[in-house]
């Protein structure tokens, strides 16, 4: 069975909650190719120890960056931990992602929780973890 790829992509509010939950799935996650955006990439190597290959940060085209490879059928799902409530300066590039995961039918979690329940669905027997959900 081939590795499942997956994009990990967070605003810069959403860093935090991203590790958070590579940390939580990491036994998962390292049985996974991993591409991220630029920061978010760098954060889950140092501080989760995850091996992803990182493309350029989001507002430089990073987003475009696995948009493309997502057209071309090479990843399986993204995770995209938007921050609804500030700004973006690449909204276009947000929008391209996320119509490019529904028009190629990729499932794409946008918020913890459909992150989580994405997760899960990877595992067959996920065993329950002993961490505390908020």
């Amino acid at each position: 069975m081939n590795k499942k790829r997956i994009a990990l992509i967070a605003h810069d509010k959403k860093k935090d909650d991203m590790v958070e939950l590579a940390s939580e799935f990491g036994d998962l996650l390292r049985q996974c190719n991993l591409l991220a955006t630029g920061t978010t990439g760098k954060r889950l190597a140092q501080e989760v120890g995850l091996n992803v290959e990182r493309k350029l940060s989001g507002p430089f085209g990073g987003d475009l960056q696995i948009g493309a490879e997502l057209a071309e059928g090479k990843i399986d799902c993204v995770i995209f931990l938007r921050d609804p409530m500030t700004p973006q300066p690449h909204e276009p590039d947000i929008n391209a992602l996320v119509r490019a995961c529904d028009v190629h039918d990729i499932p794409c979690a946008t918020n913890v929780a459909t992150a989580r329940l994405l997760l899960q669905q990877l595992v067959p027997h996920h065993p329950a973890h002993g961490h505390s959900h908020k």
